[in-house]
């Protein structure tokens, strides 16, 4: 259909061309005569073929950004996995050492060395967890804060002023400024008014 609609078209425009036009009209008509309708088809032909140009080029341009989009996501996704597969490549250390230390425990029956054992692979999680921005939140001894701690009880302790945490039941964790867990603590009343 649209082989017809063109060839119908150019054989419009063959049709004016042969057209004899009137000297007079043309002087009468000056500019608006470009107007004709075989000038027009021309610019608007043009406007069509500017357009589907611009519409390959918008379409290709999306193409490439939903491509680019999805790189970026696949990126991201491989960096995370990374990260944690580092952060287990560093714990399986303390693990190792949690697993000899209760191995020589249950065969010497000896709790020493599993309270040592335990206290050197509590240290060295602590260890892995800085060196990875990681912040213990220990507040024990410290006005209350509610942005970093939990408040879970309160204890009466006339020796230290009102507010100050005086037990923690669970630290908690910061890293990179984002609280990762609150510390649970029991905050002190009945002591005195504490100086701003």
């Amino acid at each position: 259909m649209t082989s017809r609609k063109h060839s119908d078209e150019d054989w419009a425009a063959e049709k004016a061309a042969q057209i004899p036009v009137d000297p007079e009209l043309i002087e009468d008509l000056g500019a608006e005569f470009e107007l004709r309708g075989d000038v027009m088809e021309n610019e608007l032909a043009a406007a069509r073929a500017e357009a589907a140009e611009m519409r390959d080029a918008a379409l290709r341009a999306q193409a490439e950004f939903d491509n680019f989009r999805k790189r970026i996501a696949r990126d991201r996704e491989d960096e995370r996995k990374r990260a944690a597969e580092r952060l287990v490549e560093e714990l399986l250390p303390a693990i190792d050492n949690l697993e000899r230390a209760i191995e020589h425990t249950s065969a010497d029956h000896d709790i020493e060395h599993l309270i040592t054992g335990v206290t050197s692979v509590h240290a060295q999680i602590v260890g892995v967890l800085g060196k990875q921005g990681v912040n213990v939140i220990d507040p024990v001894g410290r006005p209350f804060d509610p942005n970093t701690q939990q408040a879970v009880s309160q204890q009466e302790d006339l020796t230290v002023p009102e507010g100050t945490v005086i037990a923690a039941f669970q630290k908690g964790y910061e890293m990179g400024g984002r609280i990762l867990r609150p510390a649970m603590v029991v905050v002190s009343t009945g002591g005195p008014r504490r100086e701003e």
